[in-house]
């Protein structure tokens, strides 16, 4: 998901092969109406120019292997493909204010779905839309139903962890307590083990982590996610009346800061997967199933766990979270929504597609009817959600602008800028500032 802060652009032109079969323009046919041009077939003779807008480096292979893959179905389309991280958000806001909005641009999932819907294109009728499961479709759906987002990709959220680490510690399963962890601190410690790798450097890697201490809390008050998210946003509702927020996720934090390795706020990303690949550290915080690749790549025989967070004394509210969490949009306007409604409705209902994000970009399908990756955490993922439901994806209830402003809130706190009654109190005013599109 997040990689090193790169800008990749590049652009390949798609030279190959003919479409001869009628079903993959009959697919674009459903929903290109009113999108762009008269609601016809695409014309597979004009020459067409898709631009794409994203902000996931870490797939760059993978989008490069479909967009070749699609020379041999649509060889008059060009596809230009523009990866960046750093500044992103930042970056498309600026291309939308200066009318220059990309064909395919990327956004967070939930929230954010309301946020840009007035340049999207409505994919309800798609057949995109029909492969998607029913929880992803609904990360994609906007308030008013509308599907308007295309998933990059079904994710996982989990306490990662390093089984043989947590055996040489006499530790039988990972903790689910509060209590739990703190005794597998205490004796992975006492084997000269460092418990935590943390990349606390990225703002993002914050939400991820909250979010099952969110599940919690919203448990504990008898209402869903969703709406104590609301309630916060709202300004209902304070830290203060739920402790596993004010109390637990701040103890965690700090359990993870004083068992981590150094210098948390200087690693990054990709400084966390090599510290947990080479084996400095039992659990890995703030990641999910995307790493996988990742650290396989520097230890191949990297025997990974997963876990839900232990966020309370209840070991039943240690889930693991599933869900969609960034989306690709269609720009509504594009004078070829057509042509891209077509290339996505490909994607996503051939058997190249259902392949594709299995066994090219080895991720969680978000779609019916695909194979799961040859991988150890979605594997380890179906079997957990065989006996304990899925933890809600609730990051997907407020935007980025307010995660970011959060990820920077906490990075203050452990870095000694403020105390926690004062992080606690500016994280409640920007959930009002910047938590909805509203």
């Amino acid at each position: 998901m997040k990689k090193k802060f790169l800008a990749i652009s590049f652009s390949l032109v798609l030279l190959m092969g003919l479409l001869s079969a009628c079903g993959g323009n009959k697919a674009a046919d459903n929903g290109a109406n009113g999108a762009a041009g008269d609601g016809g077939n695409a014309d597979s003779s004009k020459p067409v120019t898709i631009n794409m807008f994203t902000a996931s480096p870490e797939y760059t292979d993978a989008f490069n292997a479909y967009i070749e893959e699609y020379k041999k179905v649509k060889p008059n389309v060009t596809i230009n493909l523009e990866i960046m991280q750093a500044d992103y958000n930042t970056v498309l806001k600026s291309k939308i204010a200066a009318g220059s909005t990309p064909d395919v641009f990327q956004t967070t999932a939930g929230g954010d779905i309301d946020t840009f819907a007035e340049y999207s294109a409505d994919l309800t009728n798609e057949p995109l839309a029909a492969a998607m499961t029913d929880a992803i479709r609904s990360n994609m759906s906007s308030s008013d139903g509308k599907v308007l987002g295309l998933p990059v990709k079904g994710n996982l959220f989990a306490l990662i962890y390093n089984k043989d680490l947590l055996e040489k510690a006499g530790i039988q399963e990972a903790p689910k307590t509060t209590a739990e962890l703190e005794d597998a601190v205490t004796k992975l410690e006492a084997q000269g083990i460092t418990p935590f790798a943390n990349a606390y450097k990225e703002w993002w890697v914050w939400k991820h982590v909250f979010q099952h201490f969110v599940d919690a809390a919203a448990q504990d008050a008898n209402m869903s996610p969703k709406e104590l998210v609301d309630s916060f946003i709202e300004g209902k509702t304070t830290f203060k009346e739920h402790p596993i927020l004010s109390d637990n996720f701040f103890n965690f934090i700090d359990t993870t800061v004083k068992h981590g390795t150094d210098k948390p706020l200087e690693r990054d990303s990709n400084a966390e997967v090599s510290d947990f690949a080479s084996g400095k550290a039992a659990f890995m915080t703030g990641k999910g199933a995307w790493d996988e690749e990742a650290i396989k790549k520097i230890n191949p025989d990297f025997n990974i766990g997963i876990a839900g967070y232990p966020v309370s004394d209840k070991a039943d509210q240690a889930l693991i979270i599933t869900g969609a969490d960034q989306a690709l949009r269609i720009n509504k306007d594009s004078k070829v929504a057509k042509e891209t409604i077509e290339f996505f409705n490909w994607l996503y209902t051939s058997d190249y597609g259902k392949g594709w994000f299995s066994n090219v970009a080895k991720v969680i399908p978000p779609i019916k009817d695909a194979p799961m990756p040859l991988l150890d955490m979605p594997k380890q993922m179906v079997e957990i959600l065989k006996t304990q439901p899925s933890g809600d994806l609730s990051i997907n209830y407020s935007l980025d602008t307010f995660h970011q402003k959060f990820g920077e809130l906490m990075q203050a706190y452990i870095g000694g800028n403020q105390s926690k009654e004062q992080t606690i109190d500016e994280i409640q005013k920007a959930w009002i500032q910047l938590g909805s599109a509203e």
